[in-house]
């Protein structure tokens, strides 16, 4: 008899605090007997440091490696990422897959999760993503009352970042990598510039804007794709 299908659990990790993983997410983690979890070509996955502490002796452990260049990564990543998940499910084999901040935001798991949705039980773990991290370690509050947020990319091009921060009331700048260059030029540019504090590097959380906040979610100006 086949065995029955394990579940795909889909975690967030949040953004570099293991103290602000979830109990629920904790839970499974380690209940688990496979954890996946994006990473670099050559180098550590941020993901699973970040919950390194909490991982037990026995956990098959699977890195899903992606370049350090430019743009997406190819379809066949993702295809082989979740060709290789799905062979441990279909041993009967629950699987944890990690990612930083919350699954949905911005996260490589939604490629996983579009190729195995309808094939295999998937759970959403949700975590907490960066923007309301650092919102909290700058002690400034992201939106109030009828304010609207924007979140922007930083892969866009630099007019076109210029035109969604002059729109906002307040702006979270995500996926920052080797555009930070790109996206501080635009903020003097904008004359926003004297409003931004140096990040906390090595924290996960961002620099602060002090009126219009914008927020940053990877002040690291290296590649980074986990």
């Amino acid at each position: 008899m086949a065995a029955t299908p394990g579940r795909l659990f889909g975690i967030g990790v949040g953004p570099g605090d293991p103290e602000l993983l979830t109990l629920k997410a904790l839970r499974l983690l380690r209940a688990a007997p496979v954890v996946a979890y994006p990473a670099p070509e050559h180098g550590d996955s941020f993901a699973r440091s970040i919950v390194a502490v909490w991982l037990k002796a026995g956990q098959r452990e699977i890195a899903i490696r992606f370049p350090m260049q430019p743009g997406l990564p190819s379809a066949a990543i993702y295809d082989a990422g979740a060709a290789e998940l799905a062979t441990e499910l279909d041993r009967g084999n629950d699987v944890a897959l990690l990612c930083q901040g919350d699954p949905l935001f911005y996260g490589s798991f939604i490629h996983l999760f579009s190729r195995l949705a309808g094939r295999y039980r998937i759970e959403i773990i949700p975590g907490v993503p960066s923007i309301t991290a650092c919102a909290a370690a700058a002690s400034t509050a992201l939106v109030a009352r009828d304010e609207a947020l924007a979140v922007i990319p930083a892969t866009l091009d630099e007019a076109e970042i210029a035109r969604r921060v002059g729109e906002s009331d307040a702006a979270a700048i995500v996926k920052l990598g080797r555009h930070f260059p790109k996206v501080r030029r635009v903020l003097h540019e904008l004359g926003r510039a004297r409003h931004l504090a140096e990040p906390a590097r090595g924290t996960g959380c961002p620099c602060r804007c002090r009126r219009s906040p914008l927020f940053f979610d990877d002040p690291d100006p290296s590649p980074r794709r986990n």
